[in-house]
């Protein structure tokens, strides 16, 4: 299920800085749109009933100081992050990731997102990744090697959101060719901030194509966007062309 283009602007209200013990830290009425695939609900968003499961406003019953069941994404994932200072010193290519933290529930990636720096605020170099569990993001883990990644480029204006509806689709499982999907990478660089979907099987044109459609969809992108092998990346570098484009 794709966000409608329309539904951007709610994702773009801001957060509260919120310790991760903080109830409620799924802001459901501001991300209505975005989270409905995982929550439920049509357009109007989830039920009463549902927002108090989903993290809204308490309940004012005497039974609101029960614990609320944790609801469950199908995949586990996990946030990496290579700080720009370390990989100028680093080995090899890679032995700089860390990987930050593991989440599997809703409640768990809001705990984690309203707490990490706003895309705006973090330096030149840095790449902030969230993979599927137990996939590394590195062109030689034996999940991504034969793989490829689609790119766009964004203006600091529009990051945020981007990144956020990005994370929204692939851990509520939006996309049709979602098990062909590694994860996501966010790149902050001085010529231009970009976004990348990793994917497993190159070869297979119809689901990378599908991915790539469904994203611009998703995000309401309208310039041509292109994928790039990770062979050819490793061989070419810069050079390395797009074997698709949409």
């Amino acid at each position: 299920m794709a966000v409608e283009s329309s539904s951007l602007p709610a994702i773009m209200a801001e957060e509260e800085n919120l310790d991760p013990n903080t109830p409620n830290l799924i802001r459901i009425e501001k991300h209505v749109p975005a989270i409905k695939a995982i929550c439920g609900g049509g357009d109007e968003g989830p039920s009463k009933e549902k927002k108090i499961m989903c993290g809204g406003k308490k309940s004012k019953s005497k039974s609101n100081t029960a614990v609320q069941p944790s609801h469950s994404f199908r995949n586990s994932w996990t946030f990496w992050f290579d700080n720009p200072s370390s990989k100028s010193n680093q080995a090899t290519w890679g032995s700089s990731l860390r990987s930050l933290y593991t989440f599997a529930t809703i409640e768990e990636f809001w705990s984690l997102y309203n707490n990490m720096h706003p895309p705006s605020k973090w330096v030149h170099g840095a790449d902030l990744y969230c993979f599927k569990d137990r996939i590394e993001p590195k062109w030689e883990d034996p999940v991504c090697a034969d793989g490829g990644k689609w790119t766009m480029m964004f203006p600091k204006a529009t990051l945020e959101s981007n990144w956020l509806n990005t994370l929204l689709a692939l851990v509520g499982e939006q996309f049709e060719q979602g098990d062909d999907i590694c994860g996501a990478v966010l790149n902050f660089r001085t010529r231009g901030d970009k976004i990348s979907i990793w994917t497993k099987n190159a070869a297979d044109e119809k689901a990378q194509i599908s991915i790539g459609k469904q994203w611009k969809e998703l995000l309401g992108y309208t310039e041509t966007i292109g994928f790039i092998f990770h062979e050819d990346a490793k061989t070419l570098d810069r050079t390395a062309k797009p074997r698709y484009t949409v």
